[in-house]
């Protein structure tokens, strides 16, 4: 018999040091990768389009999905980021792994992030893979040693590392439109009396397909393209976790079976036509920050990678604005 509980954390001894390691490696990481301009994020600094949308909350949700934002049928207005996830700014055909940072406006309630507690925004942080590349800070630290080590330390990692190599094999993939890709958390959150893993699944009439001849940034013109012809539609699934021994929560590298708990919707994302290649629109998805923190406490993140992310976003965000001497905050409008 399980002694394990649905939504619950086992916090390692020795994870804060892993935590306080990685942040410094990153930060250093991001000074040598931008030796001059401004300083870019991480990971995620090509940015294939800042677009304008609407989240709009499912009516008739059963009651165990009336959490937090999703309590009641309502429509957000919303900023969503597209990216490649990269820290090198490189072009579109090199295999990579895509994301999707949704910011709610309107969102109501404290939120957790004690900075930003009265902010009404509210973000979802997804990529093109279900799975994380690692199982927990440890892990990710040493990845991160090992790829801004030299050509030696990256082999040796991932003879080491069976599974690390095979999901970055997996989910480093080429893809045609960022508004045609399936994407996830791969982390949990709190939801309600359990945890649930988050997914936007798009709606797809005709598949665009790789240009031949592809330009660096042959994602960016394909959303310009399909947002002049009309709009783009996304799902977005909710996946409880149902079983605290086969979901975990503390390993983000292991995937949650469709199967035993299949994804179900609780909003549908509207992204407008619209024209939004547009040099404002640029410098305000540069200076946005997203974090999975900034989110009401009914979805506070859970595990260890999203713990990490607590202190590195934050870490990161705030350097890279004050080095570029640009506030950090929050949008009110769309």
């Amino acid at each position: 018999m399980s002694h394990n509980q649905l939504a619950q954390e086992i916090i390692p001894v020795d994870e804060d040091n892993y935590i306080e390691a990685l942040s410094a490696r990153l930060k250093a990481k991001i000074i040598q990768d931008n030796p001059t301009g401004i300083m870019r994020r991480d990971a995620h600094p090509k940015m294939h389009g800042l677009v304008k949308a609407e989240f709009i909350i499912e009516p008739d949700l059963a009651a165990e999905l009336q959490v937090g934002v999703f309590k009641e049928p309502k429509t957000y207005q919303a900023w969503i980021r597209f990216s490649n996830q990269s820290g090198d700014i490189s072009p579109d055909k090199v295999r990579d792994i895509r994301g999707m940072a949704i910011k709610l406006m309107g969102v109501t309630g404290d939120k957790i992030l004690e900075h930003k507690k009265e902010q009404q925004t509210h973000d979802f942080i997804l990529i093109s893979t279900n799975v994380f590349v690692t199982k927990d800070v440890a892990e990710f630290d040493n990845l991160i040693k090992a790829i801004t080590s030299n050509i030696f330390a990256k082999i040796k990692f991932m003879l080491t590392h069976w599974r690390v190599a095979w999901n970055l094999y997996n989910s480093i993939i080429k893809f045609a439109n960022p508004l045609q890709i399936r994407y996830f958390s791969t982390t949990p959150y709190l939801f309600g009396n359990t945890a649930v893993k988050y997914s936007a699944i798009p709606h797809i009439n005709t598949p665009d397909t790789i240009p031949k001849n592809s330009a660096d940034d042959y994602l960016r013109l394909a959303m310009i393209k399909q947002l002049q012809d009309g709009e783009a539609m996304f799902d977005f699934a909710v996946q409880l976790q149902t079983n605290a021994d086969t979901m975990s929560i503390e390993d983000s590298g292991h995937e949650w079976s469709e199967s035993l708990s299949p994804f179900r919707k609780v909003a549908s994302i509207r992204i407008f036509q619209q024209e939004f290649d547009n040099d404002s629109q640029k410098e305000l998805g540069e200076n946005l920050s997203f974090n999975p923190w900034h989110a009401l406490p009914e979805h506070r993140p859970l595990g260890g990678i999203n713990r990490t992310r607590k202190v590195i976003y934050q870490a990161i965000s705030s350097f890279r604005h004050e080095y570029n001497h640009i506030p950090e905050k929050e949008p009110i409008s769309n």
